[in-house]
């Protein structure tokens, strides 16, 4: 059963995968579609999980669950990595890289760099500590709410500069 964002719990366990491109807008409502259906069907021990997924921002796929009602299992979580590893095949993306860093450029924009990318950007003066990050290792709604994106000087990402 899936729950619109706004019903799930402050501490709904939240996971968050970035994709190595920008996504079109015809992309974003088809892979939209096919995360909505999933979150619809996602269970655990034939348990209904009060589930959402959609796309953020053109690149990023959020998944949370309300843990309250019905908890996410090993074999829930492993459904949703095997779902998500599909949409990698389909949509000709990547999802499990770690290693590039997406931040907002001074404009707004999205921008993504590898670790050394990030480094010497930083270095140059490109990025600075106020340069907000996306930190996608919150890990509750509340945080993703308050925390996911934050200032390079208060994220995990500053001992990378």
């Amino acid at each position: 059963m899936t729950d619109t964002y706004d019903l799930l719990a402050p501490e709904s366990r939240v996971w968050i995968y970035q994709i190595n491109r920008e996504l079109t807008e015809s992309e974003v409502q088809e892979m939209d579609a096919r995360l909505e259906q999933f979150a619809q069907q996602w269970t655990s021990h034939n348990q209904d999980l009060s589930a959402m997924a959609k796309v953020w921002h053109k690149r990023f796929v959020v998944l949370m669950v309300d843990e309250s009602k019905a908890g996410a299992s090993g074999c829930s979580i492993d459904s949703s990595v095997r779902f998500l590893q599909k949409l990698e095949t389909q949509f000709g993306i990547h999802l499990f890289d770690r290693t590039t860093f997406l931040y907002l450029t001074a404009d707004g924009k999205i921008s993504a760099a590898s670790m050394d990318e990030f480094k010497e950007a930083f270095a140059a003066g490109e990025i600075s500590e106020n340069t907000l990050v996306f930190d996608n290792l919150v890990n509750t709604k509340k945080a993703f709410e308050q925390h996911w994106q934050k200032p390079l000087s208060k994220s995990w990402h500053r001992r990378f500069v």
